[in-house]
């Protein structure tokens, strides 16, 4: 009877409990909408879910080659065939692989750089560019509290979220202008003269995304002298070096220019796009110090911040860049296939122009073949984007950026027809 009765409450008591917890589960996230869809993304998704034969997709930011396929290069095929059974996958560092960041540094600040050998660079392994602008953008808000970025209008969409969500107040400055879709260097050049003294400004090393357009050197050299005069600290997200000249040297000479300037300086550097390794997500993030003390400190502070974040990186992709950066023959076969991707990007450049020039658009198209890298920012609305996509089942960005490493000798005349029709009413 006792046994019964103890049972029987206990039973009630778990009943109670159970209903109480089913309704507190059910409400614990009910608050929470769905995420607006990535626009870069999303385009994919819409081009992949289109049966149309004719489709094109030229919005992805990943190199293809002329038949529209991805590519592994060479140089990551044989570094890979070193690698495989050769190596441990014990963890890195949490400042990741020395040899890859030192590899690294090397192709950002020179070779023979005097800040590599004085040891003033602080620097660790990140998760592609993406983790090196959000370290940075932690390290910003916890030793630079009240500061804020000055961002280019426009610029990749993916910056506005990083610093957003690393609680940095951001402000932008004119960049790109739309009526000759060129560089608006007077607007530029006022907005840095007029942000508060000792502001951050995150610049594009080069290939601007998604414009394409850069500054001239002799702007680079206008931009990093008002910088300096204001003690403003610049800060290079440099995800194209090599991809977008198709030499690494000369696609490196803003941030060349700045360290003869005297800047303190940081950079976010990438191997997704000029070696293709884009799901190996490993790149670097450098910080230019006083000396080799401040360096030491900086450093571990960003460990530090990594720690809790994704504790250390991955070790494939920087084996992988080690061993092509490493190995003067791997290094050769790489700068010969990142100067066969920039120059067919450059190829086509030219022959998207030439097309719309025979179709005989009224439109002014020379800015396809002035700016640099991956994107063409064509000048097309909103609407004629949609109209391309409806009509003629070409996907792109509703900002009008075409990704040039869609475009292949198949579908240019058939892009350059439609970019036609859609505005020679404009």
């Amino acid at each position: 009877m006792a046994a019964a009765v103890r049972a029987g409450v206990s039973g009630r008591i778990l009943g109670r409990g159970s209903a109480v917890g089913a309704r507190s589960m059910s409400s614990w996230w009910r608050s929470v909408e769905p995420a607006p869809k990535d626009p870069i993304l999303g385009v994919t998704e819409a081009f992949l879910a289109d049966p149309s034969p004719d489709k094109v997709n030229v919005g992805v930011g990943a190199y293809r080659d002329d038949n529209g396929k991805p590519v592994v290069l060479e140089c990551v095929r044989e570094a890979e065939r070193r690698v495989a059974g050769n190596q441990n996958m014990e963890y890195l560092p949490m400042g990741g692989s020395v040899k890859m960041v030192e590899e690294t540094l090397k192709l950002a600040y020179g070779e023979d750089s005097e800040f590599i050998k004085d040891k003033r660079i602080a620097a660790v392994q990140a998760l592609s560019g993406t983790g090196a602008c959000r370290l940075f953008a932690d390290f910003q808000k916890r030793f630079s509290p009240d500061s804020q970025i000055y961002i280019p209008v426009p610029t990749w969409a993916n910056h506005h979220n990083i610093w957003r969500d690393a609680h940095v107040p951001q402000r932008t400055y004119h960049y790109y202008h739309p009526e000759s879709k060129g560089l608006d260097f007077a607007a530029l050049m006022d907005d840095v003269k007029n942000a508060p003294n000792g502001s951050f400004f995150l610049l594009h090393a080069c290939a601007h995304n998604p414009t394409g357009v850069d500054p001239s050197e002799d702007q680079w050299r206008e931009i990093s002298y008002q910088i300096k005069v204001k003690g403003h600290f610049p800060f290079f997200d440099m995800a194209y070096q090599g991809f977008a000249s198709g030499d690494p040297e000369r696609d490196a000479k803003a941030i060349r220019i700045f360290l003869e300037d005297g800047h303190a300086i940081g950079i976010a550097q990438s191997y997704a796009k000029n070696m293709g390794l884009y799901g190996q997500r490993v790149g670097c993030l450098s910080v230019l110090c006083e000396d080799e003390k401040q360096a030491i400190a900086v450093k571990s502070q960003l460990q530090q911040l990594a720690r809790p974040m994704y504790s250390n990186p991955p070790v494939h992709g920087a084996l992988v860049v080690s061993t092509i950066l490493g190995d003067p023959e791997l290094k050769s076969l790489w700068l010969k296939e990142v100067k066969v991707m920039a120059d067919r990007i450059i190829g086509m450049r030219t022959a998207l122009r030439e097309n719309l020039e025979k179709f005989g658009s009224p439109l002014s198209w020379k800015h396809i073949t002035e700016q640099i890298g991956m994107f063409c920012y064509s000048g097309m609305t909103p609407e004629q984007v949609d109209q391309l996509t409806k009509e003629y089942h070409i996907y792109l960005t509703r900002n009008g950026r075409i990704s040039m490493a869609g475009v292949t000798t198949g579908n240019v005349g058939y892009l350059a027809n439609a970019i036609n029709e859609v505005t020679k009413s404009s």
